[in-house]
């Protein structure tokens, strides 16, 4: 199941590095509006990091870090959600799918659920274990393995259906 794409390494100087984790950055912040006109649907789809997979996979890691970075402080600070004290979870769980996602675009070199999927696991188990040294509750870490699995698959295929749709762009 892959298909072939063009795929970017965008760097710092590249005026569409920012462009592109705008729109990013935008999706990460409607999506999770959207997520939570469903009850528990933060919690459960994990939105925040769908367009950080996709700018990562698709556009490199300068445009993957930014979303990662920004999507989480940006919805903070205008929506109250997340709230402040799950951030730095948030943004580094982000931060390592972006680098998950760059890597595995590099390596594949094309839309690969192969590479989507290691991307989304590495985010997580990573993210699960620095979770749990950051609040010391081995359940609220494993939160999105318990709660999130919809929100895993919906970036597996989501994002890979995505990555499809734009391999043109």
């Amino acid at each position: 199941m892959s298909a072939t794409v063009k795929l970017y390494s965008l760097n710092l100087s590249n005026v569409r590095t920012y462009l592109f984790a705008a729109l990013f950055i935008i999706g990460n912040m409607l999506f999770p509006q959207l997520a939570h006109f469903i009850p528990g649907g933060g919690l459960m789809l994990l939105p925040i990091y769908f367009f950080t997979l996709i700018g990562a996979y698709k556009y490199g890691l300068h445009v993957g870090i930014l979303t990662a970075v920004l999507s989480p402080m940006v919805n903070s600070l205008l929506f109250g959600m997340p709230v402040l004290a799950v951030v730095p979870a948030i943004m580094f769980k982000s931060i390592i799918l972006a680098v998950a996602a760059a890597l595995a675009a590099r390596y594949f070199g094309k839309i690969s659920i192969w590479g989507i999927l290691i991307a989304v696991l590495a985010y997580q188990v990573i993210g699960t274990g620095f979770e749990w040294i950051l609040v010391s509750d081995f359940s609220v870490a494993i939160q999105d393995f318990r709660i999130g699995f919809p929100g895993m698959i919906i970036q597996l295929f989501g994002g890979y259906l995505v990555l499809k749709a734009l391999q043109k762009v």
